[in-house]
């Protein structure tokens, strides 16, 4: 009788694992990854001309994409020209 309480206290340790592992997967991951496949396919999209919000907040206009880096323009100025990582646009406004 001790030996069949002992195995059925493994099993819902095993179901209380797999239980939690779930719960994390869903709520931690499976969002994580899906923010992952928004922002790789905003950063593919990217054109010259597009509207750009970086992740400093700094508004601006690209006007140079090469594989990791982006030249943006800065206010209306026209002389401030930044170039930055691909990865430091938060969002994308395309322009019509």
């Amino acid at each position: 009788m001790l030996l069949t309480g002992a195995g059925s206290d493994g099993i819902m340790l095993i179901v209380y694992i797999v239980f939690f592992a779930a719960i994390m997967y869903f709520l931690v991951f499976r969002p994580q990854k899906k923010e992952q496949k928004r922002v790789s396919a905003m950063l593919a999209s990217l054109e010259v001309g597009d509207v750009v919000v970086t992740t400093s907040g700094f508004y601006g206009v690209v006007i140079d994409i090469t594989d990791e880096d982006v030249i943006v323009e800065f206010g209306s100025n026209r002389n401030c020209r930044i170039p930055m990582k691909k990865t430091a646009i938060q969002e994308v406004e395309k322009q019509n």
